[in-house]
């Protein structure tokens, strides 16, 4: 007997978690088997995914079927391979508490731990942290539906090459019905705050204040030359909480829990103060238990070298008066670089530019020309699931295996079933 739950989206707006795309596809299917995903890929002239709705663009969208994978929500621990298997309807804020009642963890989180699994890994997602590689680097295997309603597999370990450019796919490869990740111990951390970061500073200090903890984050608007708030969380060893000096470079621990704006509410962002918790309570800035923000903003970011961070974010600083009348915050994160293809971090150390906008998009889009106009000379990757302006050819020479990637894809989907205007604009069209 069929379990799939299809609906009609013609009569009604679907919309992503920002509010600001409304999903096009005639039909949504929720299938709630695999078995049940095959049988409706075979038999779509055009089919895509749907994950948690968390992009802010068209990159999860069709003209034909589009596949909620929501109610694929299985989770298997391999204690002896020290891997656990997610199906593609799991979210972080799920697998997370998962893994540590079981004494184990995934290496980082988002900001935000109410993204899909599936849907982070194929787009690059990520936390901050020198030494942490995105999200996408913990994948060891994964499951899908190709074109031909075929189940296949990849794995690491037995594709090498051919894996490291399947991982990040951008949802062109098939429909992904599970991932394998790898995890390690539960470990714990503690976060604290440190306000008032003079921007002058991370021209000398900017590799070390990112190595000052297990993943940092700077908050800024731009305006008067400093860092608003420098978030600091760091893993606890042997049992041992770790020291919060009272300065950081000359800004000041907080006494107090803060939200990076200046009037936001503390009541749904992870414990501060030094308090140790799971890491799974403490790496994200959003409690993992509780519902996040409503969506009503916009979300931009750019991955520059980070041996050019600094440079980098001196000529976005000339905009500041341009760029703050729509701004909600900005955070600058530091990601490991990795091997996969379609990755903003692909071998280099990155340093990430996020902007949180007001959800003004006739407004944000006229800013973002300009700041990816100052980001040109240091070959800034925009995250392929947020909001930019670049244009195709430019996107396309940023990846040295774009080449690669587009044959890949027409090897596992020669007809096109799995592409869309955002794939035919920013992978194809040249």
């Amino acid at each position: 007997m069929s379990t799939d739950q299809t609906a009609a989206s013609k009569t009604a707006s679907r919309m992503n978690w920002g509010g600001n795309y409304a999903f096009q596809a005639a039909t949504l299917h929720e299938p709630g088997t695999v078995d049940e995903v095959r049988e409706i890929v075979a038999r779509a002239a055009k089919v895509k995914a749907l994950g948690s709705a968390h992009s802010f663009n068209s990159i999860a969208d069709t003209d034909g079927t589009q596949v909620s994978l929501a109610r694929l929500k299985s989770m298997e621990l391999n204690v002896a391979e020290k891997t656990v298997t997610v199906g593609s309807g799991i979210i972080y804020a799920q697998l997370a508490p998962y893994l540590h009642e079981r004494g184990f963890a995934v290496h980082n989180l988002a900001s935000l731990p109410h993204i899909s699994v599936v849907g982070a890994c194929l787009t690059a997602t990520h936390g901050s942290g020198s030494g942490n590689g995105c999200l996408s680097t913990a994948v060891s295997g994964f499951e899908f539906v190709a074109a031909d309603g075929s189940l296949q597999t990849l794995s690491r370990a037995k594709d090498g090459e051919l894996f490291a450019g399947a991982v990040v796919n951008l949802g062109g490869l098939g429909i992904i019905t599970s991932v394998t990740l790898e995890v390690q111990p539960a470990f714990e951390v503690a976060q604290s705050v440190y306000e008032g970061l003079a921007l002058s500073q991370l021209e000398k200090h900017l590799e070390e204040i990112f190595l000052s903890g297990y993943s940092v984050s700077l908050f800024t608007d731009w305006q008067e030359q400093r860092i608003r708030q420098v978030w600091v969380k760091r893993r606890v060893e042997s049992g041992v909480p770790p020291v919060f000096a009272p300065e950081l470079f000359g800004a000041t621990l907080a006494t107090k829990t803060l939200h990076p704006l200046p009037n936001g509410s503390t009541e749904n962002r992870t414990v501060q103060l030094g308090i140790p918790g799971p890491s799974f309570e403490r790496l994200p800035h959003f409690r993992p238990d509780l519902t996040p923000s409503n969506g009503e903003e916009l979300q931009t970011e750019y991955f520059v070298p980070l041996d050019r961070g600094y440079e980098a974010i001196m000529a976005v600083e000339e905009l500041r008066d341009r760029i703050t009348p729509h701004l909600f915050i900005s955070e600058l994160r530091t990601v490991a670089a990795d091997d996969l293809w379609m990755s903003m971090a692909y071998r280099r150390p990155s340093l990430a530019l996020h902007f949180t906008w007001k959800r003004n998009w006739e407004g944000v889009r006229e800013v973002l020309p300009l700041i990816e106009a100052k980001l040109a000379p240091f070959a800034a990757r925009p995250h392929w699931a947020k909001l930019f302006t670049v244009p195709p050819a430019q996107v396309q020479q940023l990846y040295p295996r774009m080449y690669d990637f587009k044959a890949l894809l027409a090897k596992y989907d020669p007809q096109g079933k799995f592409r869309n205007a955002f794939l035919d604009t920013n992978v194809f069209d040249l």
